[in-house]
Parts: structure tokens; sequence; C-alpha cells
């Protein structure tokens, strides 16, 4: 009997002990791999951003608040590259040449043009290439709108305008991807820690770019 007594207490100590240790090791476990999934949707939210920024540099400011339509517009742009060669010196500008009117001019073929201005070394050749390659390289633009680890769930974007105080107005964004998204799965415990230790403190319960109410140039939250 009491060898049976024993035994019981040693198991019971061995639970215990277990217990401990997954008390001690379940936040460490949970702060690893939320680091792994914060990384992964750090990557996708910054290719949004880059996207976001072609999108309004060719539709006149405006951001885009509709992924479809962003993954639209990635497939089917094309992203503008500049190759230069010579620069226009001090007092060329100061005679009023630009970087577009000098080109004009070299474009023009005018030898005579070209000699009196200076612009013999002076090139500005463009090319083409696809936006998908730009901002998703080989992979999917159709997978952009999913926040990784979310199981289907997709980035929250908005946009808005801002005016300013002194009435300066100006086009603004946000893209969000909430911790009960990519988080799921994990401690439903730490994940309540996390939401609400956020909200108590102003902040955005999960990662994102961009702000509706403060122009930040489309930063991240944790940069």
């Amino acid at each position: 009997m009491k060898k049976a007594i024993n035994v019981i207490l040693g198991l019971c100590a061995l639970v215990l002990l277990y217990l401990c240790y997954e008390s001690i090791m379940q936040p460490i476990k949970f702060q690893e791999e939320m680091a792994v999934r914060e990384a992964a949707v750090k990557a996708r939210l910054i290719q949004i951003k880059n996207a976001e920024e072609q999108y309004r540099q060719q539709h006149y400011g405006e951001f885009c608040d509709t992924m479809s339509v962003l993954i639209d517009f990635i497939k089917t742009a094309r992203i503008p590259h500049v190759h230069k060669v010579g620069e226009l010196s001090d007092e060329q500008m100061e005679k009023g040449l630009t970087e577009s009117s000098a080109a004009a001019i070299v474009n023009s073929g005018d030898a005579k043009a070209i000699a009196e201005n200076g612009l013999e070394g002076f090139r500005r050749d463009t090319t083409w290439s696809p936006m998908a390659e730009a901002i998703v390289g080989n992979g999917d633009p159709d997978s952009l709108q999913y926040i990784p680890y979310g199981e289907g769930a997709v980035f929250e974007l908005e946009k808005t305008v801002y005016v300013g105080r002194s009435g300066v107005v100006q086009n603004v964004m946000e893209c969000r991807a909430p911790y009960a998204a990519y988080l799921k799965g994990l401690s439903e415990r730490e994940i309540y820690n996390l939401t609400d230790a956020a909200e108590k403190q102003g902040r955005y319960a999960g990662l994102k770019i961009g702000d509706l109410t403060t122009p930040n140039n489309n930063a991240g939250n944790w940069e």
C-alpha cells in the first residue's frame, strides 16, 4: 500500500513539474512562433505598400482601397525605369534647362540644339518592366490579399483624405492585419493579453502600414 502511494505521489510530482515547465515554456514558444508569423506578415505588408505607392503615382495621387483592384493593377501595370547618363550643371539649370526639357532636346535629334545646350553627353532612356515582377517576383499576385497564417483572412485596406490644421489636404491609406488573424491557432490567452494591452495603450492590435488619422508615409507600426 505504501509503495502504491509513493508511486502515485511520484506521478503527481512529475505532473506538477510538467505543468510548471509548460507554464514557463508556453509564453516563450508563443513569442517565438509570433516572431516567425510577424516576419511573414511584415514582408507582405511591405509588398502592398510598394504596390500602393506605384498605384498612387499612376492614379493622380489616389491610393487604392480594394485588394482586388490593387491586384489587377499589379497584374497589368508596368513600372518605368530611367537610365541616366550625364548630369545638368548649375550653369545649364540657371539657363532654364530641366531634366525633362534637356531630354526633349536630346530626343529631338537636333544636333545644333544639343550642341548649343551642351547636351552631347546627356541621355535619359526609359524602359518598362511588369509591375508584378517588381512587387511579387515569381510569386502569385493573387496571394497578396491573404494574411499569412490567417487561414484565408484578407488584409483590411482603407483610404481617406486627411486635412491638416493648415488646411493642407493629403491622401492617406492604411492596411491592417489583426492579431486574431495571423496568430490563429496559438494560445488564445496570449492573443487576448496582446490585444487587451494594445487597446489599453491606444495602439492597433496587430500589424499595419499607413495611418488614416496621421500621415506617416505609409510606415509600419513596428518601425
